[in-house]
């Protein structure tokens, strides 16, 4: 992976990372709480010979001192030293217990030893340190006395007297936030990374780059007031969702050039990404720009566009495949543009062969020779075969993905299927993605709100069409008496 790809995880996961190194400083925060403090005081000696003499004979005695400092450290922790500290001082422990309180360390080439003592009371911590360091003393005179009567070659001096100590030495506040902070980001830095190599949905183009590379012909943002309002036409003509829609026309129009059939299929691999709406507000925006349209609902399992639009559902495609009624009956005028509507009709217990059949080619290419776009509403692809037998006869699919509603796998499934049918995918939509973050959609329109309208008219104008005629079978004139419902 690149560096941008590992910038991308960590905004994608700094809400994860951020709340376990947060949680690190808080155990922290609670260890130094919870731990009862503890106080340490130091005393610290000297190591002298007692005799004087020549420089060579000082210079030995100091080589002496130095080899001594380190066997005295040693019986620090001896009963020798600490039994008389426990019975001066009263203390309700044993030595070993004691040693576990007192610590003595040298310095090399130095013949200094410091005594450290810890315990809950600074007073009684400095207390020890001292009576340790008297101990000492007096244990080191009698052990390097040769008899009763001879003195010792060696003088231990205290120095620097143990003091009570202000503040504790442990907990240490500061390294327990820091380490929890360290650990907390170590986590949430693995955690981040096992998330992100077992998640294999599809949240943004770069995901959907490592399936395919077929055409991105736009991505539509998630917008909460679209479940209640899925239609283009209930949101402000400048919003952000529609300029997406207006994109995702020009686009599609552009990718479709030059193919022998204008009908387009719209769908997606698995239920719930958005394909009946992108559907539905395609023909809308391609209505929007001066063309003729007709949408067509092929869902004929879970048909929806009627009732997006508000139309009437019990006749139409279905009607037509069966030989009810001819299509240009069960076409449906909707909103003030040249957009008619053919919706599924009854559901049928034969969806796959319905729409396999030569009578669902025949109506394509009738409503093909009437108007300027055909745009039809498929089935999903995993979960049925309608919309794969359908898209061997159109001029090309254009695949719908739901940002983390599909897995990777779903999509490469889905265009193998459509590849083995000889399909033409047109490109790839991406709806529901967010509006910020590390998958947002790179290209936001919010800034371009207030651009001229006669602007927009114009460049609507100058995009191409798979026909460049007005219908001829069905006139606007011929609709005019009836009533719109929008």
């Amino acid at each position: 992976m690149e560096l941008r790809d590992y910038l991308r995880i960590l905004r994608r996961n700094w809400i994860l990372i951020v709340s376990l190194a947060l949680v690190g400083v808080i155990g922290g925060a609670a260890s130094s709480l919870l731990i009862r403090p503890t106080y340490t005081a130091e005393t610290q000696l000297f190591v002298a010979i007692q005799n004087s003499g020549t420089v060579q004979e000082l210079q030995q005695g100091n080589t002496f001192s130095q080899a001594r400092v380190q066997s005295y450290t040693k019986t620090v922790d001896t009963p020798v030293v600490l039994q008389p500290v426990i019975d001066t001082l009263g203390l309700g422990m044993t030595s070993k217990e004691l040693s576990a309180k007192v610590k003595a360390t040298s310095d090399l080439n130095t013949v200094l030893i410091t005594i450290s003592a810890s315990d809950g009371s600074p007073v009684q911590a400095a207390a020890i340190a001292q009576a340790v360091g008297d101990s000492l003393i007096k244990a080191v005179d009698a052990l390097e006395r040769s008899d009763k009567t001879s003195s010792s070659p060696v003088k231990l001096s205290i120095v620097t007297p143990a003091v009570a100590p202000r503040e504790a030495s442990a907990p240490n506040t500061r390294l327990n936030l820091a380490l929890g902070l360290l650990a907390g980001l170590v986590f949430g830095a693995g955690t981040t990374l096992l998330r992100t190599t077992l998640d294999n949905k599809i949240r943004g183009e770069a995901d959907l780059r490592r399936v395919t590379n077929a055409p991105m012909l736009g991505g539509i943002a998630f917008d909460r007031d679209a479940v209640k309002k899925p239609l283009i036409t209930q949101a402000p003509n400048q919003s952000p969702r529609a300029e997406s829609f207006r994109q995702i026309r020009t686009n599609m129009q552009f990718a479709n050039l030059g193919q022998k059939s204008g009908a387009v299929m719209v769908t997606s691999s698995l239920p719930g990404e958005g394909k009946s709406t992108t559907a539905t507000n395609l023909a809308i925006t391609l209505a929007q720009a001066g063309q003729s349209v007709v949408l067509v609902d092929a869902d004929l399992r879970r048909p929806m566009i009627a009732e997006y639009l508000g139309l009437e559902g019990s006749a139409g495609l279905t009607t037509a495949l069966i030989g009810n009624a001819d299509v240009q009956d069960l076409l449906q005028p909707w909103g003030d543009d040249q957009l008619f509507v053919l919706t599924s009709g009854n559901i049928p217990p034969n969806p796959s062969e319905l729409l396999g059949s030569d009578a669902m080619l025949r109506m394509v290419r009738q409503l093909e020779s009437t108007f300027d776009s055909v745009i039809i509403d498929a089935p999903p692809l995993l979960p049925v075969t309608d919309a794969a037998v359908l898209s061997q006869h159109l001029g090309g699919v254009i695949l719908i993905v739901g940002s983390q509603r599909v897995r990777q796998g779903d999509v490469e499934k889905s265009l193998g299927a459509l590849e083995l049918v000889g399909s033409n995918v047109l490109g790839i939509v991406m709806n529901m993605l967010p509006s910020k973050g590390a998958d947002a959609y790179a290209y936001s329109y919010q800034s371009y709100g207030s651009y001229d309208a006669e602007a927009k008219r114009s460049l609507d104008s100058e995009i191409p069409t798979a026909h460049s005629r007005p219908p001829t079978r069905f006139p606007r004139s011929s609709f005019e008496a009836n009533s719109r419902r929008s």
